[in-house]
């Protein structure tokens, strides 16, 4: 299950890089990078920082066309995905908790410490979002906006906790995934954000 939410997933982040791309006026190569860096970037740096090789997607290449497909996709049908705005908000909120989730599953399985683990998750959920920004030279929305890392360190957290006190793996994925998914849209719903320090300089 957690596998068709990571496909799901990997393709909705490309497609939001794509739009992205799209209003930096890039060519179809620059949607299609920006796609794949969106929707991969989280899940190699997580795999470099814990030097688990292969990278997941030279392991696995169709997670590349995957990517390639959905950004171009998204490109071609930029006025009627423009509409369904909400509709990604909503798959970029799914696309954050699942890749929280599974990070913290490869990094658990390399034996770090569980602080390790949720922070790993953390990486592996907003990475991504972070180079599409950088790509697009604009400040990543997660260090300016409403609440993005904070859910996934929650969900990672509580993903870990419940796997501590030995809830079947499964029914902890799914609670991770129910919460760390409500959250998100809370946070979007009611423009929940952390507070900003201001100071009197212009």
């Amino acid at each position: 299950m957690l596998h068709i939410i990571y496909l799901i997933a990997i393709s909705a982040e490309a497609a939001s890089g794509a739009l992205m791309a799209l209003r930096r006026k890039m060519d179809l190569f620059g949607v299609a990078v920006v796609g794949t860096a969106t929707a991969l970037g989280g899940g190699s740096i997580r795999d470099v920082l814990l030097g688990h090789y292969p990278l997941g997607w030279v392991q696995h290449p169709e997670y590349l066309l995957y990517t390639i497909v959905a950004a171009i996709a998204a490109a071609l049908a930029a006025r009627l995905l423009h509409r369904l705005k909400s509709a990604f908000l909503v798959l970029d909120a799914l696309g954050l908790v699942a890749f929280s989730i599974i990070g913290c599953d490869i990094a658990a399985s390399a034996g770090v410490h569980v602080s390790v683990v949720v922070l790993m998750g953390m990486i592996t959920g907003i990475a991504g979002g972070l180079l599409r920004d950088i790509l697009c030279n604009q400040v990543p929305l997660v260090l300016r906006r409403d609440l993005y890392a904070t859910v996934s360190l929650l969900t990672g957290a509580l993903y870990m906790g419940l796997l501590h006190f030995n809830v079947e793996q499964h029914i902890a994925t799914l609670v991770a995934l129910a919460v760390g998914f409500c959250f998100r849209l809370a946070a979007i719903y009611f423009v929940l954000a952390l507070p900003v320090l201001e100071t009197d300089e212009a």
